[in-house]
């Protein structure tokens, strides 16, 4: 059987020589400086962040650096070492919603977004990414770049939001812009937030009802898995990640449907008298019968519970109830396998194989339909369960998984 890969962290010194080399090479010259943003594992509450729900994202060790120069023109230029001969080019002046294509739509976008919310002192830039976020993992990739970006304009601009948690929901807000409308893919905020707002040993419990402050839509929570002797196994199962087939958009709508038919603004009003309520089962149970379509029911059936074991979760990871907290992470993988429909055969694989050999759970992470899948595990043996995963993958005839241990991270900052 192959030896499963294992994708380490870059250093902060190798990140930041690795893109400035790229970026001289590229464009003649020394950059004005290098941000790295870093990409996320939500560790509980998907798909709820557009139902104004609660999530529980950390950040990962794994960033993406880039090395940017302002220029005096609306010309923008961005290289990547996945491609590192091939320099993409925008011009930012009559730029429109979808008129950038390829990769190059996330950073461009974002400088679009900025100006677009009435930041004019945004101009073009010259740019080169290094990244160790892997691709198509349903880790975030695309917030690392976009919020990496986003902080490097902020600052190479003097726009003055980078500084402070409150000033980091302004470029949230043009990196998630910068992903619907430029680049076309549908995020609800969470993998920016955590990019930008997540704090070394904690998870954030994100809020994601609308017209909240900053202050009150993260909360700050404990997640240091030594304490406990644990480890957190990520495996990206390699299985091909699309989220930008409608899959998403479908069942973002039927949410949204559900909760008018409801009379509601949103799921999560629902989901806070269900979960509040003397019988949550049963009040859950009235609220479905109200529907006809059974694709709606399983889909808000998801939602309400979702949100539900966010706090739970919480509750027990606090109190060191490490049972409980597994237990949640199965529920929340079942509930995304049946009810959302969002796994897909790597996945569950990999989930039965951690739970099978010890994990005190598993569940998939990200929006789905491939991506990644966390187990919760004893201290020293998410390499052994890797295997396991890798070797079984390989008897199936999948495509062979890479892993990484991920802990709780520091958010996107300035590197040089």
């Amino acid at each position: 059987m192959t030896a499963v890969e294992f994708i380490e962290p870059l250093s902060h010194d190798e990140g930041v020589r690795k893109v400035t080399e790229l970026f001289k090479q590229a464009y003649g010259t020394e950059p004005d400086g290098v941000w790295a943003a870093p990409g996320r594992v939500n560790l509980i509450g998907e798909h709820t962040d557009y139902n104004a729900g609660l999530c529980l994202p950390i950040a990962l060790p794994h960033r993406t650096f880039v090395a940017l120069k302002p220029r005096e023109d609306a010309q923008v230029r961005v290289i990547s070492d996945i491609a590192p001969d091939r320099i993409e080019q925008a011009d930012l002046d009559g730029l429109k919603a979808r008129g950038v294509d390829g990769w190059a739509a996330y950073p461009v976008g974002v400088a679009w977004a900025l100006r677009e919310a009435g930041f004019d002192a945004v101009k073009g830039f010259d740019a080169a990414f290094a990244s160790c976020v892997p691709l198509g993992s349903g880790l975030s990739s695309s917030a690392a770049m976009t919020c990496s970006t986003a902080l490097a304009l902020d600052d190479v601009y003097g726009l003055g939001y980078g500084s402070t948690d409150a000033g980091r929901v302004t470029l949230i807000d043009a990196a998630i812009k910068s992903e619907n409308d430029m680049a076309g893919a549908s995020t609800g905020g969470l993998d920016q937030n955590a990019s930008m707002r997540c704090t070394e040993g904690h998870a954030i419990l994100l809020d994601c009802r609308p017209g909240l402050s900053a202050l009150e839509s993260v909360s700050q929570q404990a997640f240091d898995l030594d304490r406990y002797g644990l480890e957190l196994l990520v495996v990206d199962t390699q299985a091909p990640h699309q989220l930008n087939d409608g899959q998403y958009a479908e069942r973002r709508s039927t949410c949204e449907k559900a909760a008018e038919l409801l009379g509601e603004a949103n799921l999560r009003v629902v989901a806070d008298r269900v979960n509040a309520a003397y019988d949550p089962q049963a009040a859950l149970d009235e609220v479905l019968d109200k529907f006809d379509d059974p694709t709606m029911v399983r889909r808000v059936r998801h939602v309400i519970t979702e949100i539900g074991r966010v706090t739970e979760f919480v509750d027990a990871f606090a109190k060191g109830d490490i049972d409980k907290a597994g237990d949640l992470f199965n529920a929340s993988h079942d509930s995304l396998r049946d009810d959302y429909q969002v796994t897909v055969p790597e996945l569950d694989t990999a989930v039965n194989v951690a739970r099978a050999h010890g994990a005190y759970g598993a569940r998939m992470t990200g929006g789905g339909f491939g991506g990644s899948i966390i187990a919760l595990v004893d201290k020293g043996h998410g390499q052994e369960i890797a295997q396991l995963i890798a070797d079984e993958f390989e008897a199936q005839g999948f495509h062979a998984p890479r892993a990484l241990a991920a802990y709780a991270a520091p958010s996107a900052s300035r590197e040089a």
